[in-house]
């Protein structure tokens, strides 16, 4: 059974950073992405990363400010978020690229405020 575990959101200011982070128990993926649904929005393509990690690829909304990374060692996929903008703010979830219904975890909640 897999399961995609995703944390590290939170309340943050405008121009503050936060540090996602998401566990995959039970299987590996190829391509990783983030992904992030804002009220009243259909979920949306953040970032995404190839299996070694020298392929990244973002939405233009969040590049120069986000970066994904992995370590397959451990199993898990970060995003480090940088100048968070009040347009950021959204559950943020992570599956694979591209997504497999099945894999949708809970999400984290990142709220920026002005």
């Amino acid at each position: 059974q897999v399961q995609l575990v995703e944390s590290g959101g939170g309340l943050v200011q405008a121009g503050g950073s936060l540090r996602l982070s998401c566990a995959a128990l039970g299987r590996t993926f190829n391509n990783a992405a983030w992904f992030r649904q804002a009220p009243g929005k259909e979920r949306e393509f953040v970032a995404g990363i190839g299996w070694s990690g020298a392929t990244t690829y973002y939405t233009d909304s969040v590049k120069g400010r986000f970066t994904i990374s992995r370590d397959n060692a451990e199993n898990t996929v970060d995003l480090q978020m940088n100048n968070l903008r009040p347009e950021d703010t959204a559950v943020y979830y992570c599956n694979s690229d591209p997504p497999a219904n099945e894999y949708w975890g809970q999400g984290t909640q990142v709220t920026v405020s002005s």
